[in-house]
């Protein structure tokens, strides 16, 4: 039963190391090894070896954020149920984690924080990565990656609404400028060099 509740690719996917160099086109510019295939579930491969070797089949680009790998939740929503799992704009594009991240313990209280790993979430959700998903999974069996039959895309609209507001009661809007905001008196003059 909980086999069917993960991809047999996904946790291949997870254990690739990516961004080494291709070894067949590595003087080549690009050649980075960041792509997955779902199809072959082998190695990761350059941009050059997917217009050759995997033309016609499912691949995922993997991106870096602070030395992790990420990918773009709208290549993996398509392939994957990633409800639960806590996602993050970066550069302008909703990624989530693949693997877990260490946090240094921290004597803050927080609010929510990941089943698996004790990471701390800016959401109300149960896992900080697909790798933490993935543990989770084979833990309770109590959620899945499977897309269903039924379209979530009203549930998704709502998670993301419900992420809107959130961010937005973080960072609460800057207040328009009135006549007592402080402003400064042009442009700052050194100080006149003494004898």
């Amino acid at each position: 039963m909980q086999q069917q509740l993960v991809p047999p690719w996904l946790e291949k996917l997870l254990g690739t190391a990516f961004f080494s160099m291709c070894r067949t086109h590595g003087a080549a510019a690009r050649s980075e090894c960041n792509m997955y295939c779902l199809d072959c579930n082998c190695d990761a491969f350059c941009f050059y070896c997917r217009s050759s070797r995997h033309k016609d089949h499912q691949v995922i680009q993997i991106r870096r954020s602070s030395y992790h790998d990420v990918v773009r939740v709208s290549e993996i929503e398509k392939v994957l149920n990633i409800g639960g799992v806590q996602t993050y704009v970066i550069n302008s594009a909703r990624v989530l984690f693949l693997n877990e991240r260490p946090q240094p313990k921290s004597g803050k209280a927080v609010s929510h924080i990941c089943e698996i790993c004790g990471r701390s979430l800016l959401d109300a959700l149960r896992f900080c990565s697909l790798g933490c998903k993935v543990v989770g999974i084979k833990r309770n069996g109590n959620t899945s990656f499977m897309l269903e039959e039924i379209s979530s895309s009203s549930t998704r609209r709502g998670e993301e609404e419900l992420r809107e507001g959130s961010q937005q009661d973080i960072y609460p809007p800057t207040p328009s400028s009135t006549s007592s905001t402080r402003r400064r008196k042009g442009i700052p003059h050194r100080a006149p060099f003494g004898s």
